[in-house]
């Protein structure tokens, strides 16, 4: 990355070639990312480079930027039209993401062969021309689904997509301390804490998160989600080896719109989208982590991984899914290394795909009963979150309290904790709050009074949450 992003800097004409071989060594002394260095010795400023660094990916302005054949375009537009009735440019534009010049030149292509013709026209320009599908059209569009089913925008190249993925990559996110601690301010947890979670994200590299359950580690691992700045470009779908692969998810991803008066010339085959935050537990399988090659439609669905590119990726509950934890490892041991993964299509072509995106294990589990020490010293952060201390349950429990609008009673809370925590030697879990309020807010509901903290209503509580009490 280092290399790329110098050369992009260097094209734009942002420094010269003798500033950033300077910035370069200056790194390679005291560390840091490049732009970090440049802005160090004087090169840039802050400003000049986030914007040098939000950049879009621009329009198409001929087939051949698009990267795609001519052909390949004219079938996509023959699948659109099969059910659209009458179309006009415009109509197609819209649906396969691409200028009206490009789309203009597919039509051609089809008229051509007679596969669409001309209905009408409101003016003399070929944007206000009405098209339909012929006989032979509905023909050949039935043959091409028949072959991929896919009928979306127009997919991106591999190679932009590289690029892109490298330009958006989640090793050039700054986040500062007051991003950190304003993004955790909702969860009581300690300034220690925080002052070793900010460096970790920052860092870019695995996390691992541990400790007793019950104590906000997913918690923790969704709120990283949340510190993660500015928004990325996500493709609709990929053509790799004449295969669609479809990578925006509509469950996973969250559409940004442009700010109100912005112009924004980009290719719309991409969508400006939040940092993606994937989560997967014991759900996940190592086919989640490969191609999924629908055989009814014919075309693919992107990884659980590819999804997470230049975003956050956590496998929360981690050794507990259906497959082995050293399997899993193993299968990610290149990729957490080497940013690289590599995927097979089903007509044996191999490829590799950037795996650009900040990892979280989460698991309450002990960490050496899951795997080697090799492979620990892969993950560049090991965080254990423990229970809480005496302080910080009466704080979780006040903030319980205030958030339901039930009133904190010390003498109540205190009669908890000398007979039930300290009478059965039970641990203090951050958890315990907010499911004891929870009981007894339910109670509340079914005897239709207010709820109230009092020693009787913590008896009940207790004897339902815990077993054999």
């Amino acid at each position: 990355m280092v290399e790329l992003l110098g050369q992009k800097l260097v094209k734009e004409q942002l420094v010269t070639e003798e500033q950033l071989h300077k910035a370069i060594e200056r790194q390679r002394l005291h560390g840091g990312r490049l732009g970090h260095n440049l802005v160090a010795l004087g090169y840039t400023t802050p400003e000049e480079l986030n914007t040098f660094l939000k950049r879009h990916p621009d329009p198409p302005k001929t087939v051949a930027d698009t990267g795609l054949d001519l052909s390949f375009i004219a079938d996509l537009i023959l699948k659109h039209v099969l059910l659209m009735g009458e179309f006009t440019l415009q109509n197609l534009s819209d649906g396969v993401k691409l200028p009206l010049s490009i789309v203009d030149a597919g039509v051609e292509n089809l008229r051509k062969s007679r596969f669409i013709e001309v209905k009408g026209a409101k003016e003399y320009t070929r944007v206000s021309y009405k098209f339909t599908i012929t006989g032979p059209g509905k023909n050949r569009a039935n043959e091409l689904l028949e072959i991929c089913r896919y009928a979306g925008p127009a997919p991106i190249i591999l190679d932009d997509y590289k690029k892109m993925t490298e330009f958006q990559t989640i090793k050039n996110i700054v986040i500062n301390e007051q991003a950190v601690k304003k993004a955790f301010s909702h969860i009581i947890i300690s300034d220690w804490m925080l002052k070793r979670l900010g460096p970790a994200v920052s860092s870019g590299k695995a996390i691992f998160i541990y400790g007793p359950p019950g104590n906000g580690k997913t918690t923790i691992a969704e709120t990283i989600g949340r510190i993660l700045p500015e928004t990325v470009y996500m493709p609709y779908a990929l053509l790799v080896g004449g295969q669609i692969i479809t990578v925006f998810d509509p469950v996973n991803h969250i559409p940004i719109s442009y700010e109100e008066g912005e112009v924004m010339a980009v290719d719309n085959r991409w969508l400006l989208v939040k940092r993606p935050v994937i989560m997967t537990g014991g759900e996940l399988t190592l086919r989640m982590l490969d191609l999924d090659f629908n055989t009814i439609s014919k075309f693919y669905e992107a990884p659980l991984q590819m999804k997470a590119n230049n975003g956050l990726f956590i496998v929360d509950d981690f050794g507990r899914q259906q497959i082995e934890p050293h399997n899993l490892l193993n299968r990610w041991i290149v990729p957490l290394e080497r940013r690289v993964d590599f995927m097979t299509l089903h007509t044996g072509m191999k490829f590799d795909i950037p795996f650009d995106q900040l990892v979280i294990f989460s698991t309450n589990l002990n960490p050496r009963d899951l795997v080697d020490e090799a492979f620990l010293r892969r993950i560049r952060f090991k965080i254990k979150i423990d229970h809480p201390t005496k302080g910080e349950y009466e704080e979780i429990f006040r903030k319980v309290c205030d958030f339901n609008g039930i009133e904190f009673k010390k003498d109540v809370f205190d009669y908890l904790l000398k007979n039930y925590y300290n009478g059965h030697d039970i641990k203090l879990n951050a958890c315990h709050p907010r499911d004891i309020i929870d009981h007894i807010i339910d109670d509340a509901h079914y005897y239709n009074h207010p709820p109230e903290l009092s020693r009787a209503k913590i008896d009940t509580a207790w004897r339902n949450y815990f077993v054999d009490m």
